[in-house]
């Protein structure tokens, strides 16, 4: 009985579900057919910021890592062996050329000299009786009194006399620089280190071990290192007239210290080195720098920013510009004349600031996209306006200022 009444009401609810159901179709289907009439006519043109480019005056420089050396360096080491009586300079003082360091006992030294004089004075007053001797002697031999040997053995005593006054001039020349030695000055003018030894100690001659270390650090050197493939590309550039010398101005060398804070005096480049370095394939390039503050110590790391040259014609393109291909090449995107979107592939030598210089790829006056990359693929038409430049807050790079490698 109840299984007939559920059909009976089955049968009463289906109809009105499927009108239910044909009603909620409908209301989609004419909301469809609204929406597609909303979109008429062709999708609109992009909209793309561009910068033209244009050549300019660029100073490259490079910056290359390197190490500071004393400008002049002398091991104080004696020359005569002794016992130190005195150390006559205080560790990490100045000290000036000629300056007395340390007083070796001079008392043996004193007794070779008087002793050398004294043998000099007996040889001096043995030559004029052994002279006169001879004389006489060549006076006999004319008489025939004596034989020709007996004035032989006196003339040949002349000369060993006088040969004995020069040897013992030599030995008091010799004792007296000897005594000399016991004075230790100081060769150059510099600051001093540690001193190895101290009063009372022995020292030998010309011994492995230095007293004490002198260094001039007012100039002091930087010797910095650069790559013999930079090297080369620099001299092609210079030959090519692609970069151009700035005279004495292209010897000015900027140095930063270890932490990047830039030391306030300007170094002059001095030399560079004739030969490379087979395991490192570099040269030395050393630079000469003022240190009147000392404040460049012996061995500190620093970096030199060398002038390599001036690039006349030098494209630089914002580094937002340029993106790289899934091979890694740099690509950018230019508008050309029909407003349509060409890829460039481009050769990048080095970051001066927030843009790249461009050695080769784009031209002087084209119009490269640097915002709305996103929005537009080559061969799209785009509408162009001009870049306003970096947001504010960002300063825009001088181009003037010298860049950095990239």
């Amino acid at each position: 009985m109840r299984l007939k009444l559920n059909k009976k009401i089955y049968k009463i609810y289906e109809p009105m579900k499927q009108a239910a159901a044909m009603l909620m179709l409908a209301i989609m289907l004419g909301g469809c057919g609204s929406g597609h009439g909303q979109q008429t006519g062709p999708p609109p043109v992009p909209e793309v910021a561009t910068v033209t480019i244009h050549p300019q005056s660029v100073d490259l420089t490079a910056e290359l890592p390197g190490r500071t050396a004393a400008y002049m360096v002398a091991e104080i080491r004696p020359q005569v062996s002794g016992i130190i009586q005195k150390r006559l300079f205080k560790e990490g003082s100045d000290v000036k050329v000629g300056q007395l360091l340390y007083q070796i006992d001079p008392a043996p030294f004193e007794v070779a000299l008087d002793s050398a004089k004294a043998s000099l004075a007996k040889a001096q007053a043995d030559l004029p009786s052994i002279r006169l001797r001879a004389e006489r002697y060549k006076e006999l031999l004319d008489d025939k009194a004596i034989s020709r040997q007996d004035y032989d053995d006196a003339a040949a005593a002349v000369q060993q006399v006088l040969a004995e006054i020069e040897y013992w001039k030599a030995q008091v020349e010799s004792a007296r620089i000897n005594l000399g030695y016991t004075r230790v000055t100081a060769p150059i003018s510099g600051r001093t280190g540690r001193s190895s030894v101290t009063d009372g100690a022995l020292v030998t001659a010309y011994q492995a071990e230095a007293l004490v270390t002198i260094q001039q650090l007012d100039p002091i050197y930087v010797d910095v290192t650069q790559s013999s493939a930079d090297l080369l590309r620099l001299r092609r550039n210079l030959e090519t007239g692609r970069l151009s010398t700035d005279g004495e101005n292209g010897k000015a060398v900027r140095i930063l210290l270890e932490d990047g804070t830039p030391y306030p005096l300007e170094g002059t480049l001095q030399f560079r080195e004739v030969t490379v370095d087979p395991a490192t394939g570099s040269s030395i390039v050393r630079i000469v720098v003022p240190n009147p503050e000392y404040l460049l110590l012996p061995g500190m790391f620093v970096r030199a920013v060398v002038q390599e040259g001036i690039a006349q014609q030098a494209l630089l393109v914002p580094q937002q510009a340029v993106s790289h291909n899934p091979k890694g090449d740099a690509v950018a995107l230019v508008v050309d004349e029909t407003y349509t979107v060409q890829q460039r592939a481009l050769t990048l030598d080095r970051a001066i600031g927030d843009k790249w210089l461009v050695s080769s790829g784009l031209s002087a006056g084209e119009r490269v996209i640097v915002e709305g990359l996103l929005n537009v693929r080559p061969g799209a038409k785009v509408k162009a306006v001009d870049w306003e430049g970096p947001k504010s807050g960002a300063a825009a790079p001088d181009p003037k200022r010298p860049s950095e490698l990239s």
